[in-house]
């Protein structure tokens, strides 16, 4: 009987239900497809290491997804509490017959139940289909072969998602078990009767208010992106994102009161179609609206730049390889180590063979480079305990410390060769330089750095470097780098005429060059050979860095990092537009009254839809808009701390972040005003 009747009413409020049933099948479906990645590269032809990395990968989603479930329990929550105030009256109307509390409470059972049963099989069954899709998004960013893929249904992952949609559920059947014991037979049979009274605020106060917290979050915007300078520790970035919590509340609170002020001062504006009636909507109910516009913001705001930098790190991370790797391999090694450097690290022979050129060292270990690579250019580098970053700046010194506080400025500087830099230089197909005797060239590729480093080369500040007084040639750093990496890293060294420079003071060296060997497997096999070797270390073996090595360094982080982005961006997404479309759900069912008495007073039903579609859309773009310029600022004190990724994939992630906006919150937006146009429609 019971069960009869839990199924009629699911039937009988599908279309109630579509919000409810599209965010649970949507969770459970992205819930699987993040879990899922794992069985999805078991066929997969990959090296060990990137095996290694995405084995990392996937144990980061899963301790992701333990966040996600919590957000998706308040979620479910929260759909479950629109639907019981949905139905008061039906409930109030099943006390009236006779029913008890504890059949009541049974019946939500069932319902929830059957619904949790059904988004379950329909979720795991979209996500089943949508990992096939990841798993070649997958593939082509480990690079991986696909000879061997196949359409698999990942057991895990599944039994992952029944585990914590059950715990979620449980939640939510104590929840109504809760609410239904509480409600009282008078509050169910006249809920929808009930008036919020519209409470004017005062206007000044709200002018004032608002003033102030645009004060603050301007000092914010401020703080994060020109300011930065000013945040001298990791716990002071708490001040702006405080100040930016508090502001955002404050404003929605002000707005809320200014905005049917402004409105109703404008005679023409506010009389106009069902304006009047449209504002006054969207000023009831005022305190919770302020709260959750605010929780919605910020989700957006998160959302927009966790999005936005986790694909802007890929594309850059991407176009780096061919441009900061442009060699196949190399090795680099300390040498000219004196008797003074013996210790725990460096042996007494170590310090003897210091002296050993790269070949040299590797010949008496049996590897004979020159059998497997070509191109190969030398590059000699060069320090003075006389010559730091300090000596470098001249008399911007003082100013920079007091801007720069963290900056290490009694760090030696790195000195290079004209000649060995050109040789470097058009090896990576980088422009190479002509020097008088008189100039020096600074080279970086670290953004951060070389504005401070611009700075006393604007001014033409002379340097001394072995007993050498030199001028800049240019008044800018150029672009460029010693070592390869995936990263924009390199924070500056000096290029100066080769008669500058004194063997004595030579630190280490670095060897560069391209494999003989085509395919990547002999590739692979030298490199095998080159690492079972280094584990000598009788004659300082160098250390090797390939680009086969940094490739799949920056493509396991890009993935880790877009995964994760995705996997949080898109939760986000749907829990803001999720709570918003229930909302305005929620507000529709309780106005319903209210729009039958503009259908008495003779209301065009097209003028009765275009204010539903107006008051949905204000609430769905106002915390959207403020999340939008959070975001503008947000984004920019993210590529801050990015800037050694590079910021070349920005554009193309902020494009594609917007068409995520656009399908999931446009989507939730469209199903809203379908499902609020059904509430209040005329039976």
């Amino acid at each position: 009987m019971l069960f009869k009747l839990s199924v009629k009413n699911i039937i009988r409020s599908i279309k109630d239900y579509a919000i409810y049933f599209f965010t649970l099948i949507l969770g459970v479906a992205i819930f699987y497809v993040f879990n899922a990645i794992d069985s999805q590269t078991v066929m997969m032809n990959v090296t060990k290491s990137t095996k290694e990395i995405i084995k990392l990968m996937t144990n980061m989603l899963a301790g992701v997804s333990v966040f996600v479930s919590f957000i998706l329990g308040f979620l479910i929550i929260y759909a479950s509490r629109f639907l019981m105030k949905r139905r008061n009256k039906e409930f109030g109307i099943y006390l009236t017959l006779g029913m008890s509390k504890r059949k009541i409470s049974l019946i939500l059972f069932l319902e929830t139940l059957i619904i949790g049963i059904i988004s379950l099989i329909v979720g795991l069954g979209l996500g089943f289909i949508l990992s096939q899709f990841m798993s070649i998004l997958v593939a082509g960013m480990f690079e991986a072969d696909v000879e061997r893929f196949e359409f698999i249904f990942s057991l895990e992952a599944s039994m992952k998602c029944l585990l914590y949609f059950s715990i979620m559920y449980l939640f939510v059947i104590i929840f109504n078990a809760i609410s239904v014991g509480r409600c009282k037979l008078i509050d169910l049979l006249h809920f929808n009767k009930k008036s919020e009274r519209v409470k004017f605020k005062n206007p000044w106060l709200c002018v004032i208010i608002f003033i102030i917290s645009s004060i603050f979050l301007g000092y914010a915007y401020y703080m994060v992106t020109a300011g930065i300078d000013t945040i001298h520790n990791a716990n002071e970035i708490y001040i702006p994102i405080a100040l930016g919590c508090l502001s955002t509340f404050f404003i929605f609170w002000s707005l809320s009161g200014l905005l049917l002020k402004i409105v109703m001062a404008v005679k023409n504006l506010y009389y106009k179609g069902l304006n009047s009636f449209t504002l006054r909507q969207i000023s009831s109910k005022v305190n919770t609206t302020v709260f959750s516009m605010s929780i919605i913001c910020i989700m957006l705001f998160v959302t927009l730049c966790v999005l936005s930098s986790a694909l802007s790190i890929k594309n850059s991370m991407t176009k780096n390889l061919n441009e900061l790797a442009p060699a196949d391999i190399q090795l680099y090694r300390v040498i000219n180590l004196q008797s003074s450097d013996i210790s725990d690290y460096y042996t007494e022979q170590m310090v003897k063979n210091s002296n050993l050129t790269i070949m040299e060292s590797l010949k008496r270990s049996g590897v004979d480079i020159e059998d497997d690579l070509k191109d190969i250019v030398t590059v000699t580098v060069y320090e003075s305990s006389e010559f730091t970053f300090k000596d470098s700046l001249g008399s911007s010194f003082e100013l920079l410390q007091e801007k720069h506080r963290f900056v290490h400025y009694d760090q030696r500087e790195n000195i290079v060769r004209i000649s060995d830099y050109n040789k470097l230089a058009k090896l990576f197909g980088k422009k190479t330089y002509h020097l008088n005797d008189d100039e020096y060239i600074v080279v970086a590729n670290l953004e951060s750095m070389s504005k401070i480093r611009d700075i006393p080369l604007k001014q033409g500040i002379s340097i001394r470097i072995f007993d050498h007084v030199l001028s800049p040639k240019y008044k800018v750093c150029q672009d460029g780098f010693l070592q390869m990496s995936g990263n924009h890293t390199n924070m500056g060294f000096f290029v100066v005429p080769d008669h500058v420079v004194k063997e004595e003071y030579r630190v280490s060296s670095i060897l560069t060059a391209n494999y003989k060997a085509r395919t990547k497997e002999a590739k692979q096999e030298f490199e095998e050979k080159l690492h079972f070797v280094q584990d000598n270390d009788q004659y300082i073996i160098p250390s090797s860095n390939t680009r086969l090595d940094i490739a799949e360094a920056c493509l396991g982080l890009g993935g880790m990092v877009t995964f994760i982005g995705l996997y949080l961006g898109i939760i986000f997404l749907i829990s803001s537009a999720a709570i918003l479309a229930l909302k305005e759900l929620s507000e529709s069912s309780d106005n319903k009254e209210r729009f039958k008495m503009l259908r008495k007073i003779g209301t065009d039903e097209k003028l009765i839809n275009r204010a539903l579609f107006r008051q949905i859309g204000i609430f769905f773009l106002m915390p959207l808009i403020l999340a939008i310029i959070h975001s503008i600022f947000g984004i920019k004190f993210c590529t801050y701390f990015l800037e050694t990724f590079g910021t070349k994939g920005l554009l193309p992630s902020i494009i594609m972040t917007a068409c995520f906006i656009i399908m999931i919150y446009g989507g939730y937006f469209l199903i809203t005003y379908f499902c609020s146009k059904n509430i209040i429609k005329e039976k």
